[in-house]
């Protein structure tokens, strides 16, 4: 979005990267046993196919290198591993940014590698508060610029929202522990035991694993177009998001967008973006707490739920992907 939007303000953008690296043997085994299959050895679509934007995939995976990246005024890291690579750049190439999306601070980082690019001389973009605090009080860096993601209003939107008798609940579905889909998934059991009529829809970019069961009756999508993705967040009346810790949570923007208030944990952007009663943000990361949440909420239609549909839709016609990208511009044209 950034490299599109930066195009259409009239700047000159190259994006280099790498092919994904072929996962070992342990890796395969590994994936297996988590019952994911076996991994197959292809080539996956990148979100620069058809955007008619200067893409260049190098040979193969390892360092990129000054060889592989044209002079420029800017380079722009995009992930703790790349800012590695743009620290050891030539000046030629650019003033050194690294646009932080999340704390990559993981069970199977590096730690030390991943904390060393945080401290970094590298100039910090951050996408939401949160970070911008984690990159101020962990490592020091006073210095660092907000720049909040955004969301396509015109293509998320209410379409004639009410809320229905029959309640629809949805989320997005990860097997990665750091997004709480178990959470989600104990609270819905927890209400489907008083409340075992309500709806729920998901979708996810894996399939549903053996260890990380659905609620019954559960509708899941995967990897569903755009299009669908739209159609799920319109058809729900609330949307859980139950992330341990995010760098920003996109599907909290793109269900207010479609007028759903969200019931959500304390984790990325949630927080500024639930400041004015678009949903509800729960005290703590607990099953407990949310299905205690959605069960307040879920009863008869009410004016309260109409006031946090439209709170929501304000809020997200507020983050614009044009609002956010001419504030990326700006923050690139201020170190030049």
């Amino acid at each position: 979005m950034y490299a599109h939007g930066l195009k259409q303000r009239g700047h000159t953008i190259s994006v280099v990267s790498v092919p994904l690296s072929i996962p070992s043997i342990k890796q395969k085994i590994k994936n297996l046993l988590k019952g994911h299959g076996w991994p197959k050895n292809r080539i996956k679509p990148s979100h620069f196919d058809g955007q008619n934007i200067d893409h260049t995939v190098i040979d193969r995976y390892r360092p990129i290198e000054n060889d592989d990246v044209p002079d420029a005024d800017v380079v722009i890291a995009t992930f703790w591993e790349t800012a590695e690579w743009v620290n050891n750049l030539n000046q030629s190439k650019g003033k050194k940014y690294y646009f932080v999306q999340g704390h990559e601070l993981f069970e199977w980082s590096p730690v030390a590698r991943v904390t060393a690019t945080y401290r970094s001389p590298l100039k910090k973009i951050a996408v939401s508060k949160w970070l911008v605090n984690v990159m101020q009080e962990n490592y020091g860096d006073k210095n660092v610029a907000l720049v909040p993601n955004g969301v396509d209003a015109q293509f998320f939107t209410p379409r004639h929202r009410c809320e229905r008798q029959q309640k629809t609940i949805g989320f997005v579905y990860s097997t990665a522990k750091i997004k709480g889909s178990d959470i989600i998934i104990d609270a819905l059991n927890r209400v489907l035991q008083d409340k075992s009529d309500i709806k729920i829809l998901s979708f996810g970019a894996e399939p549903v694993s053996a260890g990380l069961p659905l609620p019954k009756n559960a509708e899941f999508h995967h990897k569903p177009s755009q299009e669908k993705i739209r159609e799920i967040y319109t058809s729900c009346d609330f949307w859980l998001f139950g992330s341990r810790a995010e760098g920003f949570g996109l599907p909290i923007l793109e269900a207010m967008a479609c007028g759903t208030p969200v019931i959500a944990t304390k984790a990325g952007a949630a927080p500024e973006l639930l400041s004015k009663g678009e949903g509800i943000l729960l005290n703590d990361k607990t099953p407990e707490t949310m299905a205690s949440a959605i069960l307040e909420y879920i009863g008869p239609p009410s004016d309260k739920w109409h006031e946090m549909s439209v709170s929501a839709r304000k809020t997200a016609e507020e983050f614009s992907w044009a609002n956010s990208v001419a504030l990326f511009e700006k923050e690139l044209l201020s170190g030049l």
